[in-house]
């Protein structure tokens, strides 16, 4: 279990995981009925197609989410976290016994996790712009006022991400109760003047709903899968609050609200069609309309701050698996190491929405945008899942097959459902994840060729510094020399600077490699190991997972236990900044050179990354060619 909520109890984290993991999917019924019965969509607002489509949202929520989610994958935990980074890094463990295997895994999964990006821009867009459209409902002179509303929310909640979300985040459980409780109780309201639509609870109804569409049916489909965006975040949150409240949030109350909701917005329509206009709001009496405009842009902006709050998270953990260059992180808590604000990826994802809201104008024109990359990133994490089942935890062949063979099909039909809106918007989510998997194929590899150049280019460690230590002509300096390097085979070019340009040398060199492992906590006995090479000269191999905090320091603190004891007041910290210089070769494409050599110098800084003492860091650049 995470050690952040070891000791919280099974109560507090159930309700915490209504707010952070349900907000996305507990928002789907603001649009969902609206956009299945659309013209878009040609399915006739009739009692069979009402029944039938509610029974298609009932049994897709007990596939997708119940047995697929929360039985299913939620068990494939690495190490007690879970998403698409962690299922990859635990797939790649286990299936990938080649070189090739291994990268096809890990190109699998980050493909899924470039897509999530694309789902976090449409999210908050569709999110709040629906809710918004309330105010139309409410009185139609307002309806001027939807979109420049829906642009000011939006903004003003990515504006105050640099603050952290501790104090909104306590309030987000409460909140997202309430709303589930609304949820449940107009729905009841609805069902009680219409109880024929519970004819819905029987599958038959969605099987023969699906089957009079025809080819049809990938339409509609296109239009009911938007009730199971935000699956993913069960898997994705799993980390934050354990298997076990996730499963009682859904079970207990996310699951019967929901399917109550549907079934109401469904009696609404048999009880009166002109109610398609808005379904959900026609829910509520006239009296109540603001309060539920107000109640629902308060949910769509939690909704939103999950999905801001996840992207910082994904971003960390592609930075600490070496997919993308470092990043600014600003830790907005003492106490929560997972409240961190990334304020470029901030920025950009605002951006993103801005022109998401500005470009679509409507939620039915951006739910054309919303659910490809979604379902796309659910199929991937099935096929993810074949290989856990099949390799981590050694089921048979058939048995593998049986566990994930149905939802590998049910996924294809979502995606190829999904699929057909393409032109229609899909392709902007897409688009975006293809931006952002180009970005991360182009870094690490990049950064392949980079230490690919400095094996070759750069001497062997042990000669040189056996060579050194006999030299007694050298000056040496009664103090500790920390050199970073990323290959720990080479002499680092920062310590062939200082014996150049400053003619001296310490009495303690040590030569520190930095590895980030595929598994999210590094426990705390395996953080360092020592290994002494020459008089006055050790190799430090410090080890973090991808979830882990780096702190330097510390870590050096913890090599006293195994014979080498540092005065951390004494020690200078030397860093090679290398300068990319792209060239014609046989490397990669020159624009894709170019890219690298952009993204290299706009890296973070690396004394900030690594929590060094910035009075101590000697940084000296070096110009390498790729």
């Amino acid at each position: 279990m995470n050690p952040i909520h070891k000791r919280e109890s099974l109560a507090a984290l159930t309700l915490g995981a209504l707010g952070v993991v349900y907000g996305d999917i507990g928002t789907s019924p603001l649009y969902t009925m609206k956009e299945i019965f659309s013209p878009a969509t040609g399915v006739p607002l009739d009692a069979p197609h009402l029944i039938g489509a509610v029974s298609a949202i009932f049994w897709g929520l007990m596939m997708v989410v119940t047995l697929k989610y929360v039985l299913l994958i939620l068990r494939a935990d690495n190490r007690g976290e879970g998403g698409i980074m962690a299922l990859t890094a635990l797939a790649a463990q286990a299936a990938g016994k080649t070189a090739r295997g291994r990268v096809a895994l890990l190109l699998t999964g980050v493909m899924g996790a470039a897509l999530f990006y694309g789902d976090s821009v449409i999210t908050p867009a569709i999110s709040v712009l629906s809710a918004v459209e309330g105010l139309e409902v409410v009185t139609p002179v307002l309806k001027p006022y939807v979109l420049p509303t829906a642009l000011a929310v939006l903004v003003a909640l990515f504006a105050v991400q640099r603050y952290g979300t501790g104090l909104v985040g306590r309030m987000f459980g409460p909140v997202i109760l309430l709303w589930f409780g609304v949820l449940a109780l107009t729905g009841v309201l609805e069902i009680a003047q219409q109880p024929a639509i519970l004819a819905a609870l029987n599958p038959l109804q969605a099987i023969a709903f699906l089957r009079a569409q025809g080819w049809h049916m990938f339409v509609a489909l296109g239009a009911i899968v938007l009730a199971f965006t935000g699956a993913e975040a069960l898997y994705a949150d799993m980390g934050h609050f354990g298997k076990r409240p996730i499963q009682l949030a859904w079970t207990g109350l996310v699951l019967p609200a929901l399917a109550l909701n549907y079934m109401g917005q469904g009696a609404l329509l048999l009880r009166d069609p002109a109610a398609l206009e808005n379904p959900f709001y026609r829910l509520f009496p006239a009296f109540w309309l603001i309060p539920a405009v107000i109640l629902a842009t308060v949910a769509t902006v939690i909704a939103s701050q999950a999905v801001i709050s996840g992207a910082y998270s994904m971003t960390k953990q592609a930075v600490q698996l070496g997919l993308l260059p470092r990043l600014q992180v600003h830790y907005t808590s003492a106490r929560e190491a997972g409240q961190i604000y990334m304020p470029q990826v901030n920025w950009l994802l605002l951006g993103a929405v801005v022109l998401a809201v500005a470009g679509f104008g409507s939620s039915s024109a951006l739910a054309s945008a919303y659910g490809i990359a979604v379902t796309v990133t659910m199929l991937i994490t099935t096929a993810l899942t074949f290989f856990v089942i099949r390799h981590a935890w050694r089921y048979p062949l058939p048995l593998a097959l049986a566990a994930t063979g149905v939802f590998l099909l049910l996924d294809g039909l979502l995606v190829a459902s999904c699929a057909l809106k393409f032109l229609d918007g899909g392709w902007f989510p897409l688009a975006a994840g293809g931006l952002v998997f180009l970005v991360m194929a182009t870094w690490r590899r990049g950064r392949e060729l980079l230490l690919d150049n400095i094996r070759r280019d750069d001497p062997e460690l042990l000669p040189f510094i056996t060579a050194l230590a006999g030299d007694s002509s050298a000056n040496r300096v009664p103090r500790t020399a920390v050199y970073a390097v990323a290959n720990p085979g080479t002499v680092p070019q920062a310590l062939m600077h200082n014996l150049k340009h400053n003619q001296v040398l310490h009495a303690r060199n040590v030569i520190l490699t930095v590895v980030f492992h595929d598994v999210p906590w590094q426990p705390e006995a395996e953080r360092v190991q020592v290994t002494p090479l020459v008089p006055g000269f050790w190799k430090v191999q410090v080890n973090y997972g991808f979830l882990d905090q780096p702190d330097i320091p510390r870590a050096l603190e913890l090599c006293t236990a195994q014979g080498l004891a540092i005065n951390l007041f004494e020690t200078s910290y030397f860093l090679s900044r290398e300068i990319v210089v792209p060239t014609r070769g046989t490397g990669m494409a020159r624009w894709r050179e170019a890219l690298f050599a952009l993204m290299s110098r706009n890296a973070g800084n690396v004394a900030d990354f690594f929590r060094l003492p910035n009075n101590c860091v000697i940084e000296l650049g070096t110009r390498v060619q790729i």
